[in-house]
């Protein structure tokens, strides 16, 4: 029998009402109040999300900086200490290892935060081509919580002394104290929204969920699920791993090539991306939205003039819009902004329409 892993959270879950699924071998809440809900408190208010299951890689030493651009797509060296940076890493042939968040933390130390389901896949490439870097798995002593929405920034300041609005966007600070508790605070997130992810020891991840729970009651926070998670970065065209990225689609393909810099020099898949680059792309990943009524999933055909050119990678209702949009994986003959496509939704040909992204951008 199968046993699914647990984040530090998980007690927590029943007290919420969390109903939980199987996201990766892990039991995670896919909806607490509800996927709309959560959605629209996270738009309008805060949510707070855990995002344990997600891993982490300490990286140092004088070798640190040349592993990580070595298998880093984007440009790890014009990091200042204290910056993020989101990062695709590649197969020799271009194909997706996984997308990542790195934070360079001092001279020499970086933390890479890499997808759940990739932690044990990401640890093997990693340890495989070190160049000699200090490489340690912390995921299973490390928790984190995406404080989310435009009212986070108010929650967080009550259970701080630090100033964390002047924290700017892509920046972290560490050793922050909130409710008593030493963190690595970071301005980033995977909602769309304003925000912060909070890095932390996981014997210390229930004490802050709550913390911030109490805080953040009058603001109207809610506790946030997968679900809503998924439907937030899809509104803001945020690529999810294993869908608009896979060990089959670039990054190029996927429609992030400002993260690929070709120029710094030679990476894993830095000879197939320039060839792609040269040659041009044969696929990309495009916006839609559909005509008909009707949501389209992952792996449904896409179709124009009963010719098959593609297939949905995300799709979902999007709270925001009140429109059903998604992301596709087309022949470049047909990604232009107003091409008419048709979606084979279990066998009912529904139209819809190529469309810029992304769907939503919040106002500054």
């Amino acid at each position: 029998m199968h046993v699914l892993k647990r984040t530090p959270l998980f007690d927590l879950y029943a007290q919420f009402g969390a109903k939980t699924i199987d996201f990766g071998g892990w039991e995670m809440p896919v909806q607490f109040s509800g996927i709309m809900a959560e959605h629209e408190a996270v738009r309008t208010r805060a949510g707070l999300f855990d995002v344990s299951h997600m891993g982490e890689f300490e990286v140092s030493g004088p070798h640190a900086l040349e592993f990580l651009q070595t298998i880093s797509t984007n440009d790890v060296s014009r990091l200042e200490i204290l910056q993020a940076l989101y990062t695709p890493i590649c197969y020799d042939d271009g194909g997706t290892v996984d997308d990542v968040l790195i934070y360079r933390l001092a001279d020499a130390d970086y933390l890479v935060v890499v997808n759940a389901s990739n932690i044990e896949k990401d640890e093997e490439w990693f340890m495989s081509h070190s160049c000699g870097a200090n490489i340690v798995n912390r995921s299973s002593q490390m928790a984190q919580l995406a404080l989310q929405g435009p009212f986070s920034v108010r929650i967080l300041q009550k259970l701080t002394d630090e100033t964390v609005e002047q924290i700017p966007y892509y920046y972290c600070r560490s050793n922050v104290m909130i409710a008593g508790i030493s963190c690595l605070v970071a301005r980033t997130g995977y909602t769309g929204e304003d925000g912060y992810e909070i890095y932390l020891n996981a014997s210390d991840a229930a004490h802050m969920f709550l913390a911030l729970m109490e805080a953040g009651e009058p603001e109207g926070i809610v506790p946030c699920g997968l679900g809503a998670r998924d439907t937030l970065r899809l509104e803001a065209r945020l690529p999810l791993y294993g869908h608009e990225l896979t060990a089959d689609i670039t990054p190029l393909e996927a429609g992030i090539g400002m993260f690929v810099k070709l120029q710094k020099g030679e990476f894993h898949g830095s000879t197939a991306l320039t060839r792609q680059k040269e040659h041009g792309i044969s696929r990309k990943v495009v916006g839609f939205e559909l005509l008909d009524r009707g949501i389209a999933r992952a792996g449904h055909e896409v179709m124009v003039d009963g010719k098959k050119i593609g297939f949905v990678t995300s799709g979902t209702l999007s709270p925001t819009l009140h429109k059903s949009i998604g992301l596709a994986l087309l022949d470049k003959g047909y990604t232009e902004i107003g091409q008419d496509i048709v979606i084979d939704i279990r066998g009912k040909q529904t139209r819809a329409t190529i469309v810029k992204t992304p769907f939503y951008r919040r106002q500054k």
